[in-house]
């Protein structure tokens, strides 16, 4: 059975991967809002809107508010929201 924690470990995974090849490449930084929005878009299937929003939410939010408003996501079971992403 998938879990949650399973499915955010594995994302995690993912995106730790994608964001060192572009650092890696391109020598950019954690703060490089562009090259993170078009490494979405070109290698995680992210509309440029999407991907904008996801930048938009780190910088503004980070890893404590965002952990908080997944637990209660999943918890409501919202697996898609009012945004339509």
């Amino acid at each position: 059975m998938t879990t949650e924690g399973m499915l955010l470990e594995s994302r995690i995974h993912e995106y730790e991967n994608l964001l060192k090849v572009m650092r890696d490449e391109r020598q950019t930084d954690q703060d490089d809002s562009i090259s993170i929005t078009q490494a979405l878009c070109r290698n995680a299937d992210w509309t440029v809107s999407g991907a904008q929003e996801i930048v938009e939410l780190v910088k503004n939010y980070g890893t404590f508010i965002l952990r908080n408003a997944l637990a209660v996501a999943v918890v409501l079971g919202m697996e898609d929201g009012n945004k339509g992403f």
